[in-house]
Order: structure tokens, then C-alpha cells, then sequence
């Protein structure tokens, strides 16, 4: 049900790949979307809650395993109706549910950066058959591993973790019944062109079934036949096109089961299938500001299909890239950006080869200063997220011109 979204076996900006109290009138969950200033809004912005929230997760942390198997045991012998909305294996999936629900929960006095992520989460998570009525016992379970684990667990501490999940719940439940009026819950798509780049690196372009809307910058997830209902997040490489055909770059990684099927076993004729797009990584063509774009790995792709939506726009802003790689082997795309450089005389495109600068990343940008004006976007490792944001920030560049995808990495940013 819930899934965390990691990076690129999902995308590099932000892929992805448990004695028992509570429960009852407690769990229900409305319909509704609050008000402004309502109880549930007062709720996803309540210190108090905040604070009694951190102190369980800094207690439970050190023991996620034992919680998270604890958690499922409980969900599977109350509730066994769920259990085949997971993947068989559950060695890959065991720890997104509880972490989704954590990330959700330690965040919940960043409304703005909470509400967008739970959003997304709940739209996604229509994939998987969840409906309203699964939260109230994924709820109840989560408080039994907590009491369970928690040493400072009392009643005023699972009041705040059934306020703080019952507003996390809603604002999921309202946003999948939004969207399921306007979009199917996920779209089949047919493999139409497999192009191995390097060893591990595979470009893959696919034709859904129908209509597929999202905006440059965005991703989706994927899931292959040949392991059903294991989904793993990647973002879009080019802007939407008139043919209708989704890019994705995706690389193998170890034990990566999505990852490595897309790669080595994919063929054209293939049907896979997509999950929502999502995302706020996306370019505002109402200001005429300067891009920045870090790109480091397959975390390229989103890049490119920004600078492919400025072009289509009008291109009349400066777009610098900074594509960062290990090695020249891994600068996988790099004829494709400069042939974009050259058609577009505003775009710049250098790239930082850490085997031969010893520099990373994020500190290559020192040189070519100040960005003044500039909008910053990031897409690549976690690590490259969070040095990069510093950087970003010390050079004077505001928290709310720096974008990327990952929600942890926001909130430790202090966005």
C-alpha cells in the first residue's frame, strides 16, 4: 500500500525501491476536503504532536526492523483480505509501507511540503487497489507496533499518533477520490524501443494505452510482468510529445529486481504498466529566470526534458547544466545534450567527471558563479541532493528556488 520513494530504481531526483491499543471510531476517516482553518489543518501543523511524534521515531528507530516485521505481522493475521495487495516477496517492499508512514508522520508540522508528498502517495497508491476503508487497519496496526516498541509510549502519545494519522489518512483518501474522477489508476504500455546505452544502462521508450498527461520534470512509477506488484519510480526523459511515446533511463543496480528486469530483459512488444505521474520538479514559465540543472547519473533524464520544455516555450532564458558522472563511460547521454546545445544557443552543458576532477558535483558550481536569478533543480543521488542543496543555499540561492523531489531531503534542508 504505502510506498516510500527512494531514488532511481526510482528517480535519482527524489526511485524508488509492524500488545496492541487504538483502533475503533478513532480510525474513521471522512470524505471530505477540510476547510481552511479546520481541525484536521490545525492537526498538520500542531507542535505538541510534532514533538510527541519525533520522540517515538527516535526511540523506534534503532529497532525499524523488528517494528517494521512486527507491524506486518499484525496487519497480515488481522487484516489477511490485504495481503495480496503485496508483492509476494516481501523482502522488497517490507520497510516502504511503515516508512511512507513515518516520513509522513515526522514531517507533520511542514504542512506545505507534507501535504504535496501525502498527495502524491495517495494518488499512487490507487495502483494498488487501496481504498478508504484499508486505512483505518493499517492505522490500527501501526499503533499496536508502536506501543509494542516504543518505551515512552502513553496515552497521551498514541492520542497525538491517532490525530496525526487520521489527518495523514484523509488528506490521502481525499486526493485519490480527486483523482480518480479525472484518471485511470494506472495505464498499460507497450515497450516500443530498448537501446542498451552501457552495461547497466538501458534508455526505454514506451506507448500507453491512452492518454498519458504530465508535465516535464515529473515522474511515475513502473511495474514489469515479471514481477507483479513490485513498483519502482522514474522520471520522464523528454517533455510530453506530440506522438504520445514516455523515455525513461533507467540503470541496473544490485538486487534491483525492477531495475535489472527493465535492463537486461526487456524487449520491444513488452507491456508494462504506469502508475500516476508525479511531482513538483517542474519549470514556471510565467518568470523568465535563469535555470540551473544538476543532473548526476540517469538523474540526467528529468533534466533533459526540462531543457527540451524551455525550448518549447521559447528558450529565450539561460539554462546551465552541470551533468555529473563517475566516470566518461557513465556520461551515458552526453551526445544527445550537446546536439541540444547546439540547436539552442541558451543552454550551456558542462560535464564533471569525478575520476579525473576529483570534485564533486555539487561543488563544481562553486566555479562558474554567482547564480544570482536562477532557479536551481536537482536530480541524482540522495548524497548529491543534500551537498547540493547546501551548496545551493550558501551561495545565496533562496530554499524556495531550489527544486527537486525527494521529501526527506527537503525537510533536512529546512525548505
Amino acid at each position: 500500500m504505502f510506498e516510500a520513494r527512494h531514488t532511481m530504481d526510482a528517480p535519482a531526483t527524489a526511485s524508488a525501491d509492524n500488545g496492541t491499543s487504538g483502533g475503533g471510531s478513532g480510525w474513521s476517516a471522512r470524505r471530505t476536503q477540510p476547510p481552511p482553518g479546520s481541525e484536521q489543518d490545525r492537526t498538520l501543523s500542531a507542535s505538541p504532536e510534532a514533538r510527541l511524534i519525533r520522540r517515538t521515531m527516535a526511540e523506534v528507530r534503532p529497532i525499524a526492523d523488528k517494528v517494521t516485521s512486527y507491524f506486518y505481522a499484525l496487519l497480515f493475521v488481522r487484516h489477511p483480505e490485504l495481503r495480496p495487495m503485496f508483492p509476494p516477496a516481501m523482502d522488497t517492499q517490507r520497510d516502504r509501507l511503515l516508512k511512507a508512514l513515518l516520513t509522513a508522520a515526522e514531517h507533520i508540522d511542514n504542512t506545505p511540503v507534507l501535504v504535496d508528498y501525502l498527495q502524491n502517495l495517495g494518488r499512487g497508491h490507487r495502483k494498488y487497489g487501496t481504498r478508504a476503508e484499508h486505512y483505518p487497519a493499517v492505522g490500527e496496526c501501526l499503533i499496536g507496533a508502536l506501543n509494542k516498541y516504543a518505551d515512552t509510549w502513553d496515552a497521551e502519545t498514541e492520542a497525538a499518533w491517532v490525530r496525526v494519522y487520521t489527518a495523514i489518512s484523509q488528506v490521502m483518501i481525499d486526493a485519490a477520490a480527486t483523482d480518480e474522477l479525472r484518471a485511470p489508476a494506472w495505464w498499460y504500455a507497450e515497450i516500443v524501443a530498448h537501446d542498451l546505452r552501457t552495461r547497466d544502462v538501458a534508455v526505454v521508450t514506451v506507448r500507453p494505452d491512452q492518454p498519458y498527461p504530465f508535465l516535464a520534470g515529473q515522474y511515475t512509477s513502473l511495474e514489469t510482468p515479471w514481477w507483479p506488484r513490485i513498483w519502482r519510480h522514474y522520471s520522464f526523459a523528454s517533455a510530453p510529445r506530440s506522438d504520445g511515446l514516455l523515455t525513461f533511463h533507467v540503470k541496473a543496480v544490485p538486487a534491483g529486481w525492477v531495475s535489472n528486469a527493465l535492463v537486461h530483459r526487456a524487449r520491444p512488444g513488452d507491456i508494462i504498466r504506469l502508475g500516476p505521474p508525479a511531482g513538483s520538479m517542474t519549470v514556471d514559465h510565467t518568470t523568465d529566470s535563469g535555470l540551473l540543472c544538476l543532473g548526476g547519473g540517469t538523474g540526467i533524464a528529468p533534466i533533459r526534458a526540462l531543457v527540451e520544455d524551455v525550448a518549447e516555450h521559447g528558450g529565450r532564458r539561460p539554462v546551465e547544466v552541470f551533468y555529473g558522472a563517475r566516470t566518461d563511460h557513465d556520461l551515458y547521454d552526453i551526445d544527445a545534450m550537446l546536439r541540444l546545445q547546439q540547436s539552442c544557443p541558451w543552454l550551456s552543458v558542462r560535464a564533471v567527471i569525478d575520476q579525473h576532477a576529483h570534485l564533486q558535483l555539487p561543488d563544481a558550481i562553486r566555479q562558474y558563479g554567482p547564480w544570482h536569478g536562477y532557479e536551481a533543480y536537482l536530480s541524482g543521488p540522495p548524497g548529491m541532493i543534500r551537498s547540493g542543496v547546501d551548496v545551493l543555499r550558501a551561495m545565496g540561492i533562496p530554499a524556495e528556488q531550489i527544486r527537486h523531489d525527494s521529501v526527506e531531503e527537503l525537510v533536512a534542508a529546512g525548505s
